[in-house]
Parts: C-alpha cells; structure tokens; sequence
C-alpha cells in the first residue's frame, strides 16, 4: 500500500518561546480559521496534548445545542432528516473519508472526489487530506505511543474524543499524504473545511422553514429541523465515528492476529455501516470491504458496489483470497 512506505510525521514545533512579532488576535483567529500551522507558532501550548480551547469551544457548543429540543419538540419529519443526514454523512465519512482517501481502496473521477469531498466536509470532522493523515499515522503506528489515539496507550475519553482536539492534532501530517497534496482543489477546500458545515446548518433551518409554510400538517420549524439535523443528528454521527478509535480497539473478537488490538464489533459496525469489521480491515487495509464474509453487515461497501454500477467509482481493491481463506479457518 502507498501509505505503508511513508515515515512518520514529526511535525511538532517548539512554541515556548513565542516570536516578538506577535499578531493580533484577528490574525490568530484568522490562522486558525483556515486551518494555518502559523496558529500554532503564535499560539502558547503547554504540550503537544494540550487542548486548544478554539476547537473545543465549537465543538460542545455542537453538543449543547442538542438541549434546545427541550424547547422546538419532535416531529416525525425533523426525526427523519436527522436520520437521514446521520447515515448520507456517515456514508461519506466510512467510504470515502477512510476508504477512498485514507486508503485508495478504489477509483473514482477528479470532478466527483472533490464533490465527496465538500460532502465530506459537512460532518464536521475536518477536511479529507487533514482525515487521511491522521488515519494513516495510525495505521503505521497502530497501539503504540505513536498512534494519535489508541486506548490501549492512552485513556478512553483522549482515544475517543479528546485527541484531535489538542494541539498536536491542529495540523495536516503532509509527509503522510504526498499523494493528496498533489491533489490543489482538496488542498484548498482544507483550509474552509469548516464551510460546508456552516451551509448545512442553514440549510436544515430554511427546509423546516419550507415545511412550516407548505406543509403546516408536518408540525415542524426551522428551528427543529436545525436542532434534529444539525446539533442532534452531527453530535451522534461524531460519537458514532469515534467509537471505532476507541471502543473498537477494546471489545470484540479477534479474526486475525494483527500486532495491534483492533477487533470485530458487529454492534459498531451497525451504527458505522460497516466499519466495525475493524480486526478485518487491519488486516487487509487496502480493500474496499470491510466485511470480509457475506454475513459482515457492510452497508458501506453496498453503497459502493451501487455507485460502481452508475459508473461513479471503479477498481474496488478485492480482499486476497489467501487472507479470505485464513479467516474462515480461525472462524
């Protein structure tokens, strides 16, 4: 695999001694806006694990938006657009964000990656390349103290949550992705990643809107389908997603001997639409499946196998059928 021959990223800089041209707080927060690693040479951080409170501010404000349901309600259609956005984002996330970008398990246009990609974007977990980096550190890395999140080194709440919002995590590992900085229109949308985000929101308010006015028999309002879709729906998706950083390399069975401790979870692969099959993909990183068998659950490779008969993705990367062979004697 491509990402297999690259060396790890040791990126981070010592800030202690912050430069006497310090700019003003508008230019800090512009860095940090578009994502720039001049943020952290203007910012003081204790350590590299130091939390930047300028992530984690949006991100509980995320989480604290989800108590005004208390005030809009419920309706079957603001629980319908939550849903929805929950598995289209989760989609996006487990089959291109990670299987596409992170590990090129197949094929697909220039025109339609940079549509997944701005997809992407709106679940809010940063831009792909910035994803793929990360992933790929700990994939070479994988449970041990150079894994950015392994519960196995670190605890449960930094594996789960906590780690990419430190000051080590701020920014892209560009050795570990030479392949997709190449790539100039994904290069660019890193720096507004937050963007499509942003334009979800808006957008989950002025559908309730819409069907407040055309449908007043729906029960629904702007504000509720902003609450459902954005605040509720992005706050289960992240926690969702993290599950596989963390519980996925503690509970659950162990097909393959891999040298780390990633297992197979049939409940997360449930709510990741397959990427619970977490043993199976350690194993075999570069395959479009993550279900090995036909009785995994991998909605997301279905979802793939759909898009390849429209023509929108080709060359799944199949799993060995060596591996495929060693699998089922262990089973």
């Amino acid at each position: 695999m491509p990402y297999q021959q690259l060396n790890s990223d040791n990126f981070v800089t010592d800030t202690t001694n912050v430069p006497d041209d310090t700019p003003s707080r508008w230019q800090t927060f512009v860095f940090w806006l578009i994502n720039d690693a001049r943020y952290l040479e203007r910012t003081r951080f204790r350590s590299p694990r130091s939390l930047d409170l300028w992530r984690l501010i949006p991100f509980l404000a995320i989480h604290l938006g989800c108590f005004a349901v208390i005030w809009v309600g419920v309706s079957w259609f603001a629980v319908a657009l939550a849903l929805g956005l929950y598995l289209g984002r989760m989609f996006l996330i487990t089959a291109f964000y990670h299987r596409f970008f992170a590990h090129r398990a197949f094929e697909s246009s220039r025109p339609f990656r940079l549509l997944v990609a701005i997809l992407g974007c709106t679940a809010g977990q940063r831009g792909p390349i910035w994803w793929a980096s990360h992933h790929r550190q700990h994939h070479l890395h994988s449970d041990t103290a150079l894994d950015p999140h392994s519960p196995q080194t670190d605890t449960f709440w930094f594996s789960h949550v906590l780690w990419f919002l430190t000051r080590d995590a701020f920014p892209i590992r560009w050795k570990q992705v030479k392949d997709l900085k190449k790539c100039r229109e994904l290069v660019v949308l890193e720096r507004f990643d937050w963007a499509p985000l942003m334009a979800l929101g808006m957008l989950c308010f002025f559908v309730g809107e819409w069907a407040q006015a055309s449908y007043p028999s729906l029960e629904t309002s702007g504000w509720q389908t902003l609450v459902w879709g954005f605040f509720i729906s992005t706050t289960a998706l992240y926690h969702a997603t993290y599950t596989i950083n963390s519980l996925a390399h503690r509970y659950g069975r162990r097909r393959f001997d891999t040298p780390d401790h990633s297992r197979n979870n049939f409940l997360l692969a449930l709510l990741t639409l397959g990427e619970g099959w977490h043993n199976n993909h350690h194993r075999y990183p570069g395959a479009a499946r993550q279900g090995f068998y036909w009785w995994e659950v991998d909605l997301s490779y279905m979802g793939l196998r759909v898009l390849k008969t429209l023509g929108l993705v080709w060359n799944l990367r199949p799993v060995p059928s060596k591996i495929l062979e060693a699998g089922r004697a262990r089973r």
